[in-house]
């Protein structure tokens, strides 16, 4: 006979947990350090992370900042691209560029063995990149057609129409990674190698390495790597305009014989390294940041809309923003964008302490989980250095969560939550979703957010 359950588990008490030791220091050429020591593993996790993300493009080539991080590894100093491969290869390293917004991320996996040798091959990439035209042309090639194929994914549209017209033109967190068609075929071979010289430096840069090393052996070899890559002076750039929105508007982009309605919904909000963070954390995993969340039961348990529905603070470094999103069949998307309103306006009411306590006690468990690997460690250091965050910021958080108190989760709703100022982004079949809202709200735009 099977055995049922008949009262629900009770929690177990909390993690025996140690905080890793963070040390920090800083290399001969300016290169700022983060390092924490695990010898659990022969293994070494390298991040590079520089300031010099799509923020630095100017109008008329947006996309160069990505151009350029996917250049850079097109060849260096004695290799070419496929040379530099099959070094990685050989050696059983993973190496990886991405770009983002505020930054260009180098990431290496290694053997502690072969650590010396990958982080020299990592050395030539950034000190002595080739930047050859030829390897240029052919990642231009790349991003115009991933730029094509992306036009055909309601989803990417949805979030790219949604950052400009949230944002606004004047502010640099308003336009795509990859850049415009038309924007990427001004970029040439020549101010990729211009982005390098005024942007890619060591003094706007930081280094994060977890794993089986010490101090003073990562210390020597990362400045005999480095000695090549010199500090130059920082080009600043203004901080983001804000784009203030003073009433509800619908966008619409139009998607014929669309079945589906992609729905985003939101407005700019505070910075990541402001008083309230922790508030808005536990906040936003009650209205919908986890699966038992408010938006999430409303519209996929009640409704029966939607598969899932979720909301989120997102943070770059100089902004930040609010947002809900989900996807829905065309015929229900007024009502799930009424509930979803509905559900704003009801957070501000306040929350239950159930809730409260849930919510608290979810984000005080899943803490320990952020450093089970080098990687996760990895990410959490990054993100100090990107948003500027205290060097005890690991060791006092479960305290900042634990004083957070209802009342100011609260204060967090109707501080953080402005319904009456949410702008909404909906990809579909105009013809389907006209008829469901006031005419005088929508706006229609292509899926870069411009306004027909």
């Amino acid at each position: 006979m099977e055995n049922y359950r008949t009262e629900k588990p009770v929690p177990s008490e909390e993690l025996d947990f140690v905080i890793p030791q963070i040390q920090r220091f800083e290399l001969e050429n300016g290169l700022a350090v983060y390092f924490v020591e695990r010898h659990n593993l022969p293994i070494l996790r390298i991040n590079i992370v520089s300031e010099s993300g799509i923020k630095f493009d100017s109008n008329d080539k947006k996309g160069l900042a990505n151009l350029f991080s996917m250049m850079i590894d097109e060849g260096a100093g004695e290799y070419s691209a496929l040379e530099l491969s099959d070094e990685f290869e050989l050696l059983g390293s993973n190496f990886d560029i991405k770009c983002n917004s505020d930054c260009i991320y180098f990431s290496l996996r290694t053997l502690k063995e072969n650590f010396e040798r990958s982080l020299n091959l990592i050395s030539s990439i950034i000190s002595d990149p080739h930047l050859y035209k030829e390897d240029y042309e052919r990642e231009q090639r790349k991003v115009l057609t991933r730029i094509l194929q992306l036009k055909d994914d309601p989803d990417e549209i949805a979030n790219m129409a949604f950052d400009y017209l949230l944002f606004g033109k004047e502010n640099r967190y308003a336009y795509p990674i990859l850049g415009y068609e038309e924007t990427v075929r001004n970029i040439s071979s020549g101010d990729i190698r211009l982005f390098y010289e005024n942007y890619f430096m060591p003094n706007n840069s930081a280094l994060i390495a977890v794993g089986n090393t010490n101090r003073q052996e990562l210390e020597e070899k990362l400045n005999n790597s480095f000695r090549s890559w010199k500090a130059k002076s920082i080009n600043e750039i203004p901080e983001p305009m804000p784009n203030d929105q003073t009433a509800r508007k619908i966008y619409i982009v139009n998607r014929k014989n669309s079945v589906q309605s992609e729905i985003r919904i939101g407005h700019v909000s505070s910075k990541r390294n402001i008083y309230d963070f922790f508030p808005k954390m536990i906040l936003n995993m009650i209205l919908g940041g986890q699966f038992s969340s408010r938006i999430n039961l409303n519209l996929r348990e009640k409704k029966g809309y939607t598969y899932g529905a979720s909301s989120n603070f997102y943070y770059y470094k100089g902004s930040g923003y609010f947002i809900v999103s989900t996807s829905v069949a065309q015929e229900n998307t007024s009502n799930a964008v009424k509930e979803i309103v509905n559900e704003l306006h009801s957070i501000r009411k306040g929350i239950t302490p159930e809730e409260f306590e849930f919510a608290k006690s979810s984000v005080i468990r899943k803490f320990p989980s952020n450093f089970e690997t080098n990687s996760q460690i990895a990410s959490g250091l990054t993100r100090m250095f990107i948003h500027q965050l205290p060097e005890n910021h690991f060791q006092t958080y479960l305290e900042k969560i634990r004083r957070v108190s209802l009342e100011q989760v609260n204060q967090a709703s109707l501080k953080n939550i402005f319904p009456d100022q949410m702008i909404t982004v909906l990809v579909g079949d105009k013809s389907k979703l006209s008829s469901q809202f006031a005419p005088e709200s929508i706006v229609e735009v292509n899926e870069n957010g411009l306004i027909f």
